[in-house]
């Protein structure tokens, strides 16, 4: 059948899918039926994205491993053929240099080793009393206010907002700034002028800060960055760009996780009893895994770039062709997680893609984890009778940004 599918798809354009596809409004959790369906069929076929371009849209969970951890597969997004996000992303490509996103070892290499060291696992542990006092203090903040609530604004942003400001050492008072700066620069509908006026914005901001860590340092990554640049490892632009893409993606997925995990936990009455009436660490750990499995907030698909010709599920992908990633697919393979389409929080689902995989897994993923443990094991504990304020037909869903979300999530106890 993925024969037969395949060359259908190569043979006949008019029946090349689109890609993204839309979620439906009565299953907003799950990844696109037209994706489900397609993935059903074959674990890899052509798509078509928005510049008429045809990448494989590589769905299995073996698959998306094995080709993420294959040198033969690029990030480069400079080189012909690469299926870039938007009009904006492949319109400013001359504005983004190098950096640990967009290149390959040995390159890509040098960019991690100048990230690592926050985001190590004795590092990150050491800050969970920060994160649950943050998370507590949220949270009497709420409980203090009006009600309804809006639990983004209320927990959810703040939350992993004030901890990538900590690390990095970049000023709290400003987040009204870069979260505005950073929706417009990661919105799939702006247009190349805003999304690089608004990087640009971002990137003058970060390069202030570097130089300042130069004569007032911190125990911060700019001022580890400030350093770098001093010793003339990286220049002052490098050490900006690859500060601002953690400062947004360090806040914008942790609030998404949390907001709409915690709206997909009150459609599953009973998970959420799990969540709420344990305080074994283990049980919350899993938990969290299982949510990054059935959620896949990064749902528009991570791109890649094939430098040689590369055989795989029966086809032969060609040096040059473009590969979309679509993780949420993935996550819902029913190969790799039996039933997928239910949440269970007692499902061992480590194994999810939820973070990509191969070199270029997420760097902050022990912190996303750490964060979603210590908020999912807590706000249901503490507050009990936490509901939905409004119907599941009212919330508005970030359909249009990279990570997959809510805008607000009204709340009542």
């Amino acid at each position: 059948m993925a024969d037969t599918l395949a060359g259908t798809v190569n043979d006949g354009a008019e029946s090349i899918p689109e890609f993204p596809m839309p979620r439906a409004d009565s299953c907003p959790f799950a990844p696109p039926p037209a994706l489900r369906a397609l993935h059903a069929e074959t674990p890899l076929t052509k798509a078509r994205i928005w510049d008429g371009s045809t990448p494989w849209l590589v769905m299995g969970h073996a698959d998306q491993r094995t080709l993420l951890a294959d040198a033969r597969v690029s990030t480069d997004e400079h080189q012909p053929g690469f299926p870039h996000q938007s009009r904006a992303m492949a319109e400013t490509l001359d504005h983004r240099p190098p950096t640990i996103f967009n290149t390959d070892a040995p390159e890509h290499s040098r960019f991690r080793r100048m990230l690592t060291a926050p985001f190590i696992f004795k590092r990150v542990e050491a800050l969970r009393p920060a994160i649950q006092k943050i998370t507590d203090d949220h949270i009497d903040a709420m409980l203090a206010g009006p009600k309804p609530a809006d639990l983004v604004t209320a927990l959810a942003l703040p939350v992993p907002s004030l901890m990538i400001c900590e690390l990095l050492g970049v000023p709290y008072t400003d987040h009204d700034f870069f979260q505005e700066h950073s929706v417009t620069a990661v919105s799939s509908d702006a247009t190349p002028e805003e999304s690089q006026a608004a990087a640009g914005a971002l990137l003058n901001y970060l390069m202030g800060l570097i130089d300042t860590k130069l004569t007032e340092p911190g125990e911060d990554l700019l001022t580890d960055l400030a350093e770098r640049v001093r010793a003339g490892e990286t220049t002052p632009p490098e050490a900006a760009l690859m500060a601002v893409v953690l400062l947004i993606a360090g806040h914008e997925t942790s609030a998404n996780m949390i907001a709409l995990g915690t709206l997909a936990l009150f459609q599953n009455p009973e998970q959420l009893a799990l969540l709420r009436d344990t305080d074994d660490p283990k049980i919350v750990a899993g938990a969290v895994e299982e949510l990054l499995r059935y959620l896949t907030i990064a749902h528009t698909g991570q791109r890649r770039i094939a430098r040689e010709d590369i055989e795989i599920g029966g086809q032969v992908i060609r040096a040059g062709d473009g590969l979309v990633f679509p993780l949420s697919s993935a996550n819902w393979d029913p190969d790799a997680f039996p039933e997928p389409d239910t949440l269970d929080l007692q499902r061992p689902a480590r194994h999810h893609n939820a973070f990509g995989f191969g070199i270029h897994q997420c760097l902050g993923q022990l912190l996303a984890r750490v964060e979603l443990q210590i908020v999912y094991g807590t706000l249901y504990r503490r507050i009990p009778t936490l509901r939905l304020a409004t119907t599941l037909e009212e919330i508005n869903f970030k359909h249009d940004r990279l990570a997959y979300g809510v805008y607000e999530l009204p709340v009542t106890w």
